[in-house]
């Protein structure tokens, strides 16, 4: 299925910035927006608050803005724009996401090294990303960038694949190998 009438109509409004061109947009699409999260989370075991479906289709709708609506100018028609807005959505969320698992994990890093009174004053911890590249150096360079592609970029296993150069149906048990070496890692610390 193309691009509706419709939709096509409402695209070219907001890319003239038409007004309440972007109203109409919005109201158009956040059940679809709303949707894709939950879903999304669903997916990765992740129950999101309403704060957070705020949030997250908040990120949602500034990406789509961003750079004078460059993610509108960038769909090429050749589905319907409620299927490309899935992607996008379902792309930011996942990032989004990550990027939350990522920081919720360090914090967790923190409140463990804080347990043990390995650092005394919060002045003396070390950032977050020197603990992630600390945890990183564990792992051999290719299981190092498959973990850094995943986790810190959102990228998909068939991007990491293409990347790297490794089938797509090893990234998953490579990624596995990697958390249980940066998790042993974490606790000998």
């Amino acid at each position: 299925m193309g691009l509706s009438d419709i939709d096509r109509k409402l695209l070219e409004r907001c890319l003239d910035r038409q007004p309440d061109a972007w109203g109409d947009f919005v109201d158009r699409f956040l059940g679809l927006v709303v949707h894709v999260i939950h879903h999304t989370a669903q997916s990765r075991s992740v129950v999101p608050t309403p704060a957070d479906v705020d949030e997250l289709a908040g990120e949602v709708f500034l990406t789509i803005v961003q750079d004078d609506f460059a993610t509108l100018r960038h769909f090429r028609g050749e589905s319907s724009l409620a299927t490309y807005l899935t992607v996008v959505a379902r792309r930011v969320v996942v990032r989004e996401l990550l990027r939350r698992r990522a920081l919720t994990s360090l914090e967790s890093i923190g409140q463990r090294d804080a347990q043990v009174d390995r650092y005394p004053s919060v002045e003396e911890r070390i950032s977050n990303r020197e603990e992630v590249e600390r945890l990183l150096e564990e792992l051999d360079s290719a299981e190092a960038e498959v973990v850094r592609l995943y986790h810190l970029e959102g990228k998909s296993y068939r991007e990491i694949s293409s990347q790297v150069g490794i089938p797509e149906n090893s990234i998953g048990p490579t990624l596995s190998r990697a958390r249980e070496k940066m998790r042993r890692a974490g606790s000998l610390e």
